[in-house]
């Protein structure tokens, strides 16, 4: 009898070798398709056994290779090339196989896959992977959603693939839909926040305390060791002490500051505002990759104006403010992206469980960090938890931080330190903590120039003044 392979891979990038190769650490066998020779070889050659790893260019081939029902894991570019692999298996399948997105799709576009493959008997998957090529090849964190039934046949898959926390995998059946999908968008909007927050330390720390590369890299190394433990906090040391292997000093010093990206975190803004959820410190770190692309214009906008002359800290305690400042505005970032999750779940009616979340978070992805199990604890004591700042245990947390935020927000302006992260959490944490806004002046103007009426806190109803008389 010919030999049937447990799971199918299309896309042997990187990323998908490295994961196909995971599925073959782990006791299954695997078998990969991609129309690049030359990554099929080098698949079959460093998996060893073909009986265990095999790969071919043919998608015939490929398809009859795998046990019933077909468990296929797409790895290729977001968009139009996932749905030209769709539309190229899809005479090859049977009902009730199996097809898992596993890049980063937009969540609609997860829902339209979903439906048009439903209506033809193939179950489809968007499955969220984070933790980069070494995550993929070591155990990421994994985000599926889709059918409750048809995740049973992957489950086993991805449990023994994923990350572990403590024994646990780190992979959960998320909800239905795209739900994987949108969780792992959202998980990139928060980590665009906490990589925002991690540079603007770092910069705050090298400007005014005189930090040297060494003194940061122990600072970030220190921190690793305590409340901020966390996988961003860790390679920031880490690249801190990364000599150029083109020249002299640190790597770090010649790098272009032009940051780039892929579109999910504008993705988590965009839909935040379409939910009305507000997600400051997610938005701002998007505007910030997009300032920092106006690289000619910035350099021609720093002879025009003269900046202050940056007042210098005493380096005790100025690491000490940032070590606050950083844990508040962590906290806060982590609380707007799970806020946004808990609204899209009822939108969209997910069924989210955001404990759940937090949990898978702890280990194999971008995100993990310490502060993740007491965010699992929390939404586990109050599962229907608002938002994070709402929580007992989180606001005796935050109290104990959040002058230190203030502190430096108020240096780095004074200073002309840009800390745009930082104040944007603290203007959230503001904005979110006081019982009455100026948003009463707001609905005036609407009714004074558009008689869009306003409600009133003295009694029921909805007015309407005739301003200019």
């Amino acid at each position: 009898m010919e030999k049937k392979y447990d799971f199918g891979l299309v896309g042997l990038g990187v990323m998908g070798r490295n994961f196909i190769l995971n599925v073959g650490d782990n006791g299954f066998s695997a078998f990969g398709n991609d129309l690049d020779i030359d990554k099929v070889n080098a698949l079959i050659e460093e998996g060893g056994d073909t009986e265990k790893i095999n790969a071919s260019t043919d998608a015939k081939v490929f398809v009859s290779a795998l046990s019933s029902p077909r468990k296929i894991m797409l790895l290729v570019p977001a968009g139009k090339v996932v749905d030209r692999v769709i539309e190229s298996l899809l005479p090859l399948l049977d009902a009730d196989d199996i097809i898992i997105d596993g890049g980063n799709s937009f969540f609609t576009d997860t829902d339209r896959r979903e439906a048009y493959l439903a209506e033809k008997g193939i179950h489809f998957f968007g499955a969220g992977v984070s933790g980069g090529a070494k995550g993929a090849r070591l155990g990421p964190s994994i985000m599926p959603g889709g059918n409750r039934e048809a995740y049973q046949h992957v489950k086993p898959i991805f449990e023994a693939v994923s990350a572990k926390y403590k024994g646990e995998p780190c992979v959960a059946y998320l909800g239905p839909k795209s739900a994987g999908n949108y969780v792992k968008m959202v998980h990139n909007g928060i980590e665009y926040g906490l990589m925002q927050l991690t540079s603007e330390l770092y910069d705050l720390l090298k400007k005014g305390g005189n930090f040297n590369n060494d003194e940061l890299h122990q600072t970030y190394a220190e921190w690793n060791e305590g409340r901020l433990q966390s996988f961003l906090v860790e390679i920031t040391s880490e690249i801190l002490e990364q000599d150029d292997d083109l020249g002299e000093g640190r790597l770090v010093d010649k790098i272009l500051d032009k940051a780039k990206q892929k579109g999910t975190g504008k993705w988590t803004s965009q839909n935040a505002m379409d939910l009305g959820i507000p997600v400051p410190s997610i938005d701002i770190a998007v505007s910030m990759r997009e300032i920092s692309a106006l690289k000619e214009e910035r350099i021609q906008a720093d002879r025009l104006y003269e900046r202050p002359q940056v007042a210098k800290m005493d380096k005790e305690q100025l690491k000490d403010l940032a070590e606050k400042a950083l844990y508040f505005s962590f906290i806060v970032t982590y609380g707007q992206g799970l806020h946004q999750l808990a609204d899209a779940s009822k939108e969209y009616g997910y069924e989210l469980d955001i404990a759940e979340i937090a949990k898978i978070w702890r280990a194999g992805c971008i995100i993990r960090a310490g502060l993740l199990a007491d965010i699992t604890e929390a939404f586990k004591a109050q599962p229907d938890l608002p938002n994070l700042l709402l929580s007992p245990t989180f606001v005796t947390k935050v109290q104990a931080a959040v002058d230190a935020a203030r502190e430096l927000v108020a240096y780095a302006a004074k200073n002309g330190i840009p800390v745009p992260g930082l104040s944007n959490s603290l203007t959230y944490f503001d904005a979110y903590t006081s019982a009455r806004l100026p948003l009463n002046m707001i609905q005036a103007q609407r009714d004074y120039f558009g008689s869009h009426t306003y409600e009133r806190i003295d009694r029921e109803g909805v007015f309407h003044t005739d301003w200019e008389e």
